[in-house]
């Protein structure tokens, strides 16, 4: 819900995570490699509010020219393993719904992260002190490894109900970095476009048993358009592989994508089940055993039952 600078798909890898002789609150991997520190503070608590800064630079600082396997086995071993994830580059793949992770370009973005330093750094409080304001806006101007983004969350009770408002704080001494001195991690040469027009049309190239199985999920995914429940978007994959997004339109994520990758087949994300239609996951798990819903895992034999056990899904996470 953070709205952050380049609005990167984070997947968080850590939550209390030992960084020398100080906790950061989460640690987080972007697609592209980046690692980001996220740090929560309330404004009453007015000495971590000043320190918060000095704070977060120290994990960076330890952070930097960590070698990938001391990360992965000694600080984050233990919180990647709480979330069913081998390593960062499966954290990442497992949370992919376009089909578009790259593991090469991955892996030279995290050991440019590392290596360099090059993080980002979240700070999150209920209000902004101008101080503060000015502090990140200097460092954001001098320190051309660093991608700050300052946030406040607003609390509003509406009917009863509490509405959580985050904005970014931009501050007036921020500046874009010079050229070049971002190292650039490379872009994936698939595409995204809207709607599912382009997964239709490459049905065709799918091989001859997976057609009518591929049209009836195109079907499947157009209803819950129809309905409301979802938007569709198609991803275009480097190789002859496209996926179907039908992503909630309140989330930028899905319970499922369809899958037109040599057959027809598709993948299940557990945490989008258990924030959005955790009371739909038990008929969708007896459908699909002896395998379990994980975190993109897949299933290729699709029955009509278990699409309405989907349909009822989308149902309970758009409400």
């Amino acid at each position: 819900m953070l709205p952050l600078t380049g609005a990167p798909q984070l997947v968080v890898v850590g939550r209390e995570v030992q960084l020398g002789n100080g906790y950061a609150d989460l640690i987080a991997v972007e697609p592209s490699g980046r690692l980001a520190i996220i740090e929560v503070k309330l404004a009453r608590n007015a000495e971590a509010r000043r320190a918060v800064v000095a704070q977060v630079l120290t994990y960076a600082a330890y952070l930097r020219g960590m070698e990938l396997a001391a990360l992965e086995q000694g600080i984050l071993g233990r919180h990647l393993g709480e979330r069913g994830y081998t390593d960062l580059a499966d954290a990442v793949a497992s949370n992919d719904q376009a089909g578009a992770f790259e593991p090469a370009a991955f892996a030279e973005g995290v050991a440019e992260s590392l290596g360099r330093g090059r993080f980002r750094l979240v700070i999150v409080l209920d209000e902004a002190p101008e101080e503060l304001v000015r502090l990140v806006g200097y460092l954001s101007a001098v320190a051309d490894q660093l991608l700050i983004d300052l946030i406040t969350v607003s609390a509003y009770e509406v009917n009863g109900s509490q509405i959580l408002v985050p904005q970014r704080v931009d501050a007036e001494e921020a500046r874009p970095a010079p050229p070049g001195s971002m190292p650039k991690v490379p872009a994936p040469a698939g595409g995204y476009s809207e709607g599912a027009e382009v997964f239709r049309a490459a049905i065709d190239k799918a091989p001859e048993p997976a057609r009518q199985m591929l049209h009836c999920l195109l079907d499947w995914a157009l209803s819950l358009e129809a309905e409301g429940l979802v938007r569709l978007g198609t991803y275009r994959g480097t190789t002859q592989r496209w996926t179907l997004l039908p992503r909630l339109r309140a989330d930028n994520a899905g319970l499922v994508t369809i899958w037109n990758d040599n057959g027809a087949y598709l993948s299940f994300y557990r945490s989008v089940f258990e924030r959005r239609a955790p009371a739909s996951l038990p008929r969708v798990e007896e459908l699909v055993a002896p395998s379990r819903i994980g975190q993109g895992n897949t299933i290729r034999t699709i029955t009509p039952e278990l699409q309405g056990a989907l349909t009822a899904a989308y149902r309970e996470a758009a409400s």
